[in-house]
């Protein structure tokens, strides 16, 4: 029998203290940290190519292992255009698509080979791509990303299957109560910025999504670019080997990322509140979320991050 029920979404308008001590009213001086010793056992040498793209190497004592971690600041915070919302998660997709070098299955087919293994998640504010393999074939994986990266290659029926793809990932997530609560939370607790809509975008973009081939092939355009990127190259490795590695790899690629014009969201006065409908059984629920203090304004917002994990983790 199916029993409709209604969820409460709820956003505070303040809080008044998430962490216990004293904030700091300004973020501390760059070097801060570094002049009271190192934070983490691990040395990283880090290294910023003539083109913009950062690299950040960081020898482990772990043998013939390397991760690669490859974010791009894109994130769903980057759509700032109305009706294109969900094209950082869907070049997620598409960046698996392959390559006029590497097909998809030429490209699973070496890292089954190496036994290496890949894949990739879109936040709000960037996505990003992982490899895990052998270190001894680090000169291959290296240049297999570097290559997808720079020379993704796909048609416009690929481009339309994926982006039905999308939409299919969309019904069976959002098929979760709860995650249809954080869609409805997230639209009532901003009604200017880009985080007003999650990071797979707004049901409406995404059937819209198969539509919009040229506009996706200038969105990747737009924000994919060296000055936008990391590499983390992590494992049994040697800095100045990786170095020349990523610049035979990396060194030609041009360009300049976007700087995305995100509105900027006034202040909430209210309790904003919203209810959900769900016509299936299943037990209510409420949800409630408040502001927090932006990144760029105070140190809190990552210790945030990290604290939530063990308040909230499992």
């Amino acid at each position: 029998m199916s029993v409709s029920r209604v969820f409460t979404v709820v956003c505070a308008a303040s809080l008044a203290a998430l962490l216990t001590g004293a904030r700091s009213p300004t973020p501390a001086k760059p070097g801060a940290a570094s002049a009271r010793g190192d934070v983490l056992p691990l040395k990283a040498v880090e290294k910023t190519l003539p083109n913009g793209l950062e690299v950040i190497v960081v020898p482990t004592g772990f043998p013939n292992i390397v991760s690669l971690q490859i974010p791009v600041q894109t994130g769903s915070r980057n759509e700032v255009e109305p009706g294109k919302s969900g094209f950082a998660h869907f070049f997620e997709h598409m960046m698996f698509r392959g390559t006029k070098l590497y097909s998809p299955d030429k490209r699973d087919a070496f890292l089954k080979t190496i036994g290496a293994d890949d894949n990739a998640f879109t936040t709000d504010d960037f996505t990003c791509y992982t490899v895990f393999g052998a270190s001894n074939r680090m000169e291959d994986l290296i240049k297999i990303e570097a290559d997808r990266i720079q020379n993704l290659s796909y048609g416009k029926s690929e481009f339309q299957t994926e982006a039905r793809a999308v939409k299919g990932e969309y019904n069976k997530n959002f098929s979760n109560p709860e995650e249809k609560m954080i869609e409805k939370l997230q639209a009532a607790a901003f009604t200017k910025h880009t985080y007003r809509h999650t990071t797979m975008g707004f049901v409406e973009d995404i059937d819209a999504m198969p539509g919009h081939y040229e506009y996706a092939g200038g969105f990747f355009k737009r924000f994919y670019r060296p000055d936008n990127v990391t590499l983390y190259v992590v494992g049994d490795i040697d800095p100045a080997r990786i170095a020349a590695l990523v610049k035979q790899s990396y060194g030609a690629w041009s360009g300049k990322g976007e700087l995305a014009k995100i509105a900027v969201e006034p202040p909430q006065t209210k309790e904003r509140r919203v209810d959900v409908k769900w016509d299936a059984e299943t037990a209510p629920r409420i949800m409630i979320g408040w502001h927090t203090p932006a990144q760029n304004l105070t140190h809190d917002d990552p210790a945030q991050y990290v604290v939530g994990t063990y308040l909230f983790g499992k």
